[in-house]
């Protein structure tokens, strides 16, 4: 039994101490040298112009849920005192599990139809890259993980509170305590590595514009539009692009 109980120390080891470091070390270190070196790049790649019909009815749920989904997690972190006070009424717990798990069918469904339409379509399969294909496959499965747990391990938010805030707040003081996050169930497990993982391969995958979505347009002034130009006439493919013709300098 000594060698089996060694190798979950080291899978336990590896997996919830070296791993989170590693993944923050990258994530950090890797985006901030992505944006000084290809500042470019720190883009969705927008394939729209290829093809926005279906990018509409899988960017739309993916975009909503996951914003969703991540606050929660981010609450129950920040604010796990808090998170089990509003859950010691059972009709709030009732109703954040059941639109967490709404919201997380939202994001497998949008990341579901984003992969279909991604390797379904010709044109899109040019401009889509191996890393693409696997970060698409590692968020479904996530969120796939993330929905079993939501119906195989109920009240998620309080033991999130409880039991994995602690855990994630050692890791961020630099004192790991897993003896917690150790007991829990494999799919739980599996659920926590594909995040590190995830959040491992962030700075090499379109992912990282989020970390520069322009979030300060909600908050800046409205720009007042004049438009001076005769609509008809500019629409019209004979009418010239300026009254006079360009010349080169």
């Amino acid at each position: 039994m000594e060698p089996v109980s060694a190798f979950v120390n080291l899978y336990n080891n590896f997996f919830f101490i070296a791993l989170p470091y590693i993944a923050v070390i990258v994530f950090l270190v890797g985006t901030i040298y992505r944006y000084r070196s290809t500042s470019f790049g720190f883009s969705s790649l927008s394939s729209q112009f290829l093809e926005g019909k279906k990018l509409f009815w899988g960017s739309i749920p993916f975009h909503i849920g996951i914003l969703v989904v991540f606050l929660g997690h981010l609450t129950a972190f920040l604010l796990p005192k808090e998170t089990l006070l509003w859950n010691s009424e059972p009709i709030r717990l009732i109703a954040l599990e059941v639109t967490g798990f709404i919201f997380g069918l939202s994001v497998l469904f949008g990341l579901v139809s984003l992969f279909i339409r991604r390797i379904s379509n010709a044109r899109l399969r040019v401009v889509t890259s191996k890393m693409d294909i696997i970060v698409e496959l590692l968020l479904i499965a996530v969120v796939i993980l993330g929905c079993w747990i939501a119906l195989g391990y109920r009240w998620g938010s309080s033991w999130f509170a409880a039991d994995l805030s602690p855990y994630l707040w050692s890791i961020v003081k630099l004192s790991p305590q897993i003896d917690a996050v150790s007991a829990m169930p494999v799919v739980i497990k599996l659920h926590i590595i594909l995040a590190f993982i995830i959040m491992l391969l962030f700075p090499f995958t379109r992912l990282v514009h989020f970390l520069v979505a322009p979030l300060h347009y909600i908050v800046r002034p409205y720009q007042k539009v004049v438009w001076n130009w005769d609509r008809k006439a500019i629409r019209d493919p004979n009418t010239p692009w300026s009254p006079t013709p360009p010349k080169n300098n």
